[in-house]
C-alpha cells in the first residue's frame, strides 16, 4: 500500500521540522484559537477545565509530564498493548463528529470496535499545551474497512482537545475535530457523508507504489509526505498523453546497459514544470529497493534517471483523465491550496494508476498532485 505507518513519530523533512517541535511552555496558539473550530457546547465543556486557576510553576511541569506520556502512550492506541486507562477519569467524556461516550469503558469499547471493523493505523504528529488544563494532539488515522469486498481506505486527520482534571491530573474530556468537515458537532451529518464518500471503489493495481504518509486530509485534497523514490523520465507532449511512454517502459523491459528487466510499478506520472502546463515529461516509478548506483544506464540518451520526493497535495478522481479534466483539477487544487494559505510551486503532476484499455473508466484511479514549497502542521 502507498500509505505506510511505522507506529513511530513522523520523521519530518527540514521544511516542517521547526513547526512540529514540542513547545517548552505555552505555544502562541491560545485556547481560543483551538476553540474556534468547536461548537458552543463543546467550548463550554472545554472551559470547565481550561479556565480554572492553576498555581504558578507546578501545573506546567505536570502537563509537561502528560505531554511526554501522550507521546509514549498514543502510538499504542490500536495495537495489542493499548492505551493506559489509568490516566483517564472513569467518567471521561469522548466526542467526535459521529460517536460519543461518557465513560472510559465506552471509550475503550469504541477503540475495540474500530480495531474489529477497520484495521486502523494511528500516527501521532504532535502534542502541545493549549490551556492551563488542556492539551491538544495532531494525528492521522488510516482505516481499511475489511468487511467490504474492495476494502476501501478511510483517512481522517485532525486534532484532539484533551481536558485534564485539575484534582487528579487525569484526562476527563476528549474532543476530536476532523480537518475534512466544518461541522464537528455530534451528530454531524457532514461527518457521515465524509465517511460515505470514502467508501467508493477505485481500482489500484497490485503493484509497488511510492510510499507516502498522509499529513492532512481536507474535503478537497490530501497533503502527503513522499519518501524519496526514483523515476525513469523522458519528454512527453501533454499531461494526458502517452508520448514517450514506450521509451521509458522499454528501459524497465530490458533496453538498458545490462539488459536487466525491472519490475513494473504504478502509477505512471506525467509532470508539467511550467505555469502553462506545456513543458511536460513522462515518468515510470522504479522499485523502492533500487538506488542510482545499482541501476543500469538507459540505452536511449533521451531517458534520464532521477530522485523524487517531498511534500505534495493530491486530489483523486475517476474517469478518463483528458487534458481538459486534468487542467480543471489542477486549477481547483491550486485554488484550494492558495485559499488555505499554502505555497504551491508552479506546474503539476498527473498520476495514472490503471491500464486504460483494461479498466472501466468509472473505477479508474487518477490523481493530480502539486508539490508544496513548505508545509507545517499547526
Amino acid at each position: 500500500m502507498a500509505t505506510t505507518f511505522s507506529g513511530q513519530h513522523v520523521r519530518l523533512v527540514p521544511a516542517i521540522t521547526a513547526a512540529l517541535r514540542r513547545p517548552a511552555a505555552f505555544p502562541k496558539q491560545s485556547t481560543l484559537s483551538i476553540s474556534k473550530w468547536v461548537s458552543p457546547l463543546k467550548c463550554v465543556m472545554q472551559r470547565s477545565f481550561v479556565e480554572q486557576s492553576v498555581p504558578k510553576g507546578g501545573a506546567a511541569s505536570n502537563l509537561k509530564e502528560l505531554i511526554d506520556f501522550l507521546y509514549a502512550d498514543l502510538p499504542h492506541l490500536f495495537d495489542e498493548q493499548g492505551i493506559d486507562r489509568s490516566m483517564y477519569d472513569s467518567r471521561v467524556r469522548f466526542r467526535d463528529p459521529i460517536t460519543k461516550h461518557d465513560t472510559i469503558d465506552g471509550y475503550l469499547f469504541n477503540i475495540r470496535l474500530l480495531k474489529l471493523l477497520f484495521s486502523p493505523q494511528f500516527q501521532l504528529h504532535r502534542v502541545w499545551q493549549t490551556g492551563p488544563f488542556e492539551l491538544t494532539t495532531r494525528w492521522t488515522m488510516v482505516m481499511k474497512f475489511v468487511l467490504i469486498p474492495w476494502k476501501p481506505e478511510l483517512v481522517f486527520t485532525g486534532v484532539s482537545i484533551m481536558g485534564v482534571n485539575p484534582e487528579n491530573l487525569k484526562f476527563c474530556s476528549h474532543v476530536d475535530l476532523w480537518d475534512s468537515i466544518e461541522n464537528n458537532e455530534y451528530f454531524s451529518l457532514e461527518g457521515v457523508v465524509d465517511v460515505a464518500r470514502q467508501l467508493r471503489f477505485y481500482k489500484t493495481p497490485d503493484l509497488e507504489t511510492p510510499n507516502y504518509e498522509i499529513l492532512k486530509r481536507t474535503a478537497q485534497y490530501e497533503v502527503r509526505k513522499y519518501a524519496s523514490f526514483l523515476v525513469a523520465e523522458t519528454k512527453a507532449d501533454k499531461l494526458s498523453g502517452s508520448s514517450g511512454f514506450n521509451d521509458v517502459a522499454g528501459y524497465i523491459f530490458g533496453k538498458n546497459s545490462t539488459m536487466e528487466k525491472i519490475p513494473m510499478t504504478t502509477p505512471v506520472f506525467t509532470q508539467a514544470n511550467d505555469a502553462e502546463l506545456s513543458e511536460v515529461s513522462i515518468q515510470i516509478v522504479l522499485p523502492m529497493d533500487k538506488e542510482l548506483s545499482n541501476l543500469p544506464e538507459p540505452s536511449l540518451e533521451t531517458i534520464s534517471l532521477r530522485k523524487v520526493g517531498g511534500i505534495a497535495a493530491a486530489i483523486k478522481f475517476s474517469g478518463r483523465p483528458t487534458e481538459d479534466v486534468v487542467r480543471q483539477k489542477e486549477k481547483e487544487l491550486r485554488s484550494a491550496l492558495i485559499q488555505a494559505g499554502l505555497n504551491p510551486i508552479r506546474g503539476c503532476v498527473l498520476a495514472r494508476y490503471n491500464d486504460p484499455g483494461r479498466t472501466w473508466s468509472f473505477i479508474m484511479r487518477n490523481e493530480v498532485l502539486i508539490w508544496l514549497k513548505e508545509f507545517s502542521l499547526d
